[in-house]
């Protein structure tokens, strides 16, 4: 076995749309969910408005303008030495309404410019497409993905993109991180899967379970679209990977760590394996939950299965059952709570930082599912401070980064994990999905910007610029 990393290892960069883009209304782009997204801040939840509320800051309007300035971005990331870049292409932007019988053609053609932008420069497009964003009125006709007439507007959009880049895109994912609603808690993950605003209380586990089946439907008959259009297409799910620890060698713990992880096997399972989990109907009989899905759905999912799994990977989360440990309930187990581990430290923004649990990740998915793997989401977000000469020092993220990559290397050389790339998450400052800050940073590019939305936009090189380069410029070898 080698001791180095794979030579045709994509070391990239990720960032998405509706964070990255601006340019909201231009060029015929409809209005998308992610447009009524307040700004909200650290442990401040965003607001889902009605419509567009005037005097209201919506931090995704703008962005950082990456629509209008592609170009200059796409030469920081040449020069950084990437390989591939991942984003996402907003459905508003190709059907406005998603319910058009014809595409918006300056959609379209905006993209083929920014994919060969990329390509010229030799940098790989990775493409989700739907990331946190669907037109606005796909909620207001529909209610969302949780009514199936959704689906074929989703494989519409799938198809379109798929026979306009076929030769431009080989790596797909169709949904991101679909499993974020896998326990209906998060308003804001109800809305930025499914386009779901839930009244009913006692509904709501229903409805988040039928519209993440009615997403799995809609990705598996993408992927059977896409693989007409172009047999070599690499379409992959896209999951959020938060694996939880049993707090103690207590068995209830190791077993409310069993039953709280099966949630975010729910979707990974029917994306790869093709049909519900027994595991998933055993609990919707338990607990009266009805969902509708047909035989020939059920064929569609078969049919359908992804190519690789991607996946984000920020932390770990631990369980207990001990009554004498205090921690937030937990609604997914009886009697369990999410508490802190004492093994781990956390970010500001009290993310657990666990780079162990990324080469247990890549592990335990490959051993579950024996497909190859990609990360394309990895990161830290921090508060960066602008020294007097314009420079920011951040060598926290590179500390986060280096750990991270050196457990990835570990999976990848000592266990033999076939991991195809590395997208770190917001490689130029974005908005921040979760809180819609500029100031909770990712990036190794800065963004003069600030939360209120004040800023000239020029973009600097941070520390970890010069470090990932070297990174990228060794296939890993020097961190």
């Amino acid at each position: 076995m080698s001791s180095k990393m794979p030579k045709d290892f994509l070391w990239g960069g990720a960032i998405a749309a509706h964070q990255a883009e601006g340019a909201w209304n231009v060029a015929g782009r409809g209005m998308s969910i992610a447009d009524v997204m307040t700004a909200g801040g650290n442990g401040i939840p965003r607001e889902i408005t009605r419509g567009i509320k005037e005097d209201v800051y919506y931090p995704n309007h703008e962005a950082i303008d990456f629509y209008h300035r592609y170009k200059e971005d796409i030469q920081l990331f040449k020069a950084l030495g990437l390989k591939c870049l991942r984003t996402s292409i907003s459905w508003s932007r190709i059907f406005p309404t998603g319910q058009e019988d014809e595409p918006n053609e300056a959609g379209l053609q905006y993209y083929d410019d920014l994919f060969d932008e990329l390509l010229n420069n030799g940098i790989e497009p990775i493409i989700t497409l739907s990331h946190f964003e669907m037109p606005y009125a796909i909620y207001e006709t529909y209610g969302g993905f949780v009514n199936k007439a959704v689906i074929p507007l989703f494989v519409k959009f799938a198809t379109c993109v798929f026979e306009r880049y076929k030769d431009k895109v080989t790596y797909w994912m169709t949904f991101n991180e679909i499993n974020n609603q896998a326990d209906g808690q998060e308003p804001l993950h109800v809305w930025t899967n499914s386009a779901m605003i839930i009244e009913e209380e006692s509904k709501k586990e229903e409805l988040v379970f039928q519209a993440g089946v009615n997403e799995l439907i809609a990705s598996a008959a993408a992927v059977i679209e896409g693989k007409k259009i172009n047999p070599d297409f690499q379409i992959g799910c896209m999951m959020a990977y938060v694996p939880i620890y049993p707090y103690s060698c207590a068995p209830e713990d190791l077993m409310a760590s069993v039953k709280a992880n099966e949630r975010r096997y729910f979707y990974s399972d029917i994306h790869v394996r093709g049909k519900i989990p027994t595991y998933t109907q055993t609990y919707w009989q338990q607990k009266g939950i009805k969902i509708q899905i047909s035989e020939e759905e059920k064929a569609l999912l078969k049919a359908g299965t992804v190519d690789y799994i991607g996946f984000s990977y920020y932390m770990s989360g631990t369980i207990t059952t001990l009554e004498t440990v205090e921690g937030q309930p937990t609604d997914d187990i009886p009697h369990a709570k999410i508490v802190r581990n004492p093994y781990i430290t956390a970010t500001d923004w009290g993310w657990p930082i666990d780079p162990v649990g990324l080469r247990y990740v890549l592990n335990t998915i490959y051993q579950r599912y024996d497909l190859p793997l990609f990360i394309v989401e990895n990161g830290f977000g921090a508060y960066d401070q602008l020294t007097e000469e314009n420079t920011i020092h951040d060598p926290y993220r590179i500390s986060y980064l280096r750990q991270h990559i050196e457990q990835l290397e570990k999976a990848v050389i000592e266990d033999g994990v076939p991991v195809l790339g590395y997208t770190p998450w917001g490689i130029i400052d974005i908005v921040s999905f979760g809180s819609g800050e500029m100031e909770k940073r990712y990036g190794m590019i800065y963004v003069d910007k600030d939360n209120a939305g004040n800023g000239s936009l020029q973009r600097l090189k941070k520390d970890s610029f010069a470090w990932y380069q070297r990174v990228i410029a060794t296939n890993g070898e020097e961190l």
